[in-house]
């Protein structure tokens, strides 16, 4: 094997798996062990996290040079000292995800836990919950789904089983709300009126996101799907997006913003995907917010939201 596939191979292995949080039970783990996981000394580990970070930071610098972007940004209702936490499998466990690219569209003080883990179905998300109460979030960013619709022995013709039956999913997303919500964790409080930041409509601050869309042929012709006997379909996705879409929730459709930017598996994104999702979201966020009744957004940040001074962690650690 070439070196420079090699070293493809684990950059995107880095990029998508994070094995803090698939062997939590371990404690801690230090940088050390986690870059022998991946065969990498530290310095190499480091390297490629800075690399990613920096990736993110500057696709998030690119986007609020536009003026009219820097604006919906500005009016984004996360408040300093508010937690934000993002529930998902490998499209927000991704280092170069939407979720890394809003980090840095937020100002100081607003704290980014980020508890996806690659391939979670949204049976396995249940057993977040535990950490989900002990987080206390303010917000709750969750995109979940995909990996249900993984469908096994499929090929030859074949359309396959899916991993996660279409009425589980729908139990498992809605059990996720009632027992996730952030309303079910305690009064958020905080100030209202005019100079603070709106509270979008609805019971409290859950927002879904559809999973992104599928490159069908890509996907179909992927050799590492095809030899596992696995795909996923343009059918199964769009039901979950259009359960998600009839909740009563806010729910940031993704399909149409991340159509044609695939990796060549046709699943996972590009990181122009990556940005397409955090755009969609931005703009979903701030017409919602606009909506609010009663408030006013944004009062007395300027464009300085957007200087990459969010905070963000992956473990699930208090931060702030």
């Amino acid at each position: 094997m070439s070196e420079d596939r090699t070293g493809n191979m684990l950059e995107k292995l880095v990029r998508f798996q994070q094995p803090e949080k698939t062997l939590r039970y371990l404690g801690e783990l230090p940088e050390a062990r986690l870059a022998d996981l991946f065969g990498l000394d530290t310095d190499a580990y480091r390297a490629l996290l800075r690399d990613f970070d920096d990736q993110a930071r500057a696709t998030a610098a690119e986007l609020l040079k536009d003026s009219d972007f820097a604006d919906l940004a500005d009016r984004l209702p996360f408040r300093p000292g508010q937690r934000i936490v993002a529930l998902g499998e490998s499209t927000t466990a991704d280092r170069l995800s939407w979720f890394s690219i809003l980090r840095h569209l937020l100002p100081d003080g607003v704290v980014l836990v980020n508890l996806a883990v690659s391939g979670l179905t949204t049976t396995q998300a249940l057993a977040q919950l535990p950490q989900l109460s002990f987080l206390r979030p303010d917000w709750v960013l969750c995109m979940l789904g995909a990996n249900d619709t993984q469908r096994l022995g499929r090929g030859a013709g074949s359309p396959g089983t899916r991993l996660v039956s279409e009425a589980e999913t729908a139990r498992n997303l809605l059990a996720l709300r009632e027992l996730g919500g952030t309303d079910a964790l305690g009064d958020l409080g905080g100030p209202t009126g005019p100079g603070t930041h709106a509270v979008l409509p609805g019971q409290d601050r859950w927002i879904w996101l559809t999973p992104s869309s599928v490159d069908q042929e890509r996907a179909d012709a992927y050799p590492h799907f095809r030899r596992a006997g696995i795909g996923w379909t343009r059918e199964d996705i769009d039901g979950v997006a259009d359960f998600l879409l009839g909740l009563p929730d806010l729910t940031v459709d993704t399909r149409q913003a991340t159509a044609g930017l695939h990796l060549d598996d046709g699943i996972h994104l590009t990181l122009d995907g990556q940005r397409a999702v955090a755009v969609a979201l931005v703009e979903a966020l701030a017409k919602a917010a606009d909506a609010a009744p009663g408030t006013e957004t944004g009062a007395g940040t300027g464009t300085e939201t957007g200087t990459g001074a969010g905070t963000e962690t992956g473990t699930g650690a208090e931060t702030s």
